[in-house]
């Protein structure tokens, strides 16, 4: 995908297991082979990180993704959460990767995990509301004194 494709990142409220990685895969590509856009097909694509994060992008180079094709693309993460009974929708919860290991914690917990050093500036953050694929590229996974967490430093 080209830097400027738009994006939305998913993320789940823990790793899938690898029969519901085949599950996401092939319920997003069969989606993504049929997205369409006031009856223009999509250039659209799919990445699942971490076994955790599903990124769906297109690339509206080559057609504009709607209102009604973005509602489409929910759609098929609510049709997975059901299938799955996880959660992709969960903004509540900020990801942190540590060695190899995902932490989720509630905004309202990251104060005391910074204060008991379970973060730490250097702790890597996922931010999710990046929005096209440069973004994504350059600050999706980022230390955290380096984003918004920062304020909880002193």
């Amino acid at each position: 995908m080209p830097e400027n494709a738009r994006l939305w990142v998913y993320q789940a409220e823990r790793k899938l297991t690898s029969q519901e990685v085949e599950l996401v895969s092939a319920n997003t590509n069969t989606f993504l082979s049929q997205w369409q856009a006031h009856g223009q097909d999509l250039k659209g694509s799919y990445c699942l990180e971490y076994d955790q994060f599903l990124i769906i992008s297109v690339d509206e180079s080559f057609s504009q993704a709607s209102g009604c094709s973005i509602d489409a693309s929910v759609h098929l993460i609510k049709a997975l959460e059901n299938e799955l009974k996880v959660s992709f929708m969960t903004t509540s919860q900020v990801a942190f990767l540590k060695g190899e290991e995902i932490n989720l914690y509630p905004f309202n917990q990251l104060k005391k995990q910074v204060e008991e050093s379970a973060i730490t500036p250097n702790t890597l953050v996922f931010d999710n509301t990046v929005q096209n694929v440069a973004e994504f590229r350059s600050r999706w996974l980022t230390e955290s004194k380096e984003t918004w967490v920062k304020r909880y430093f002193h």
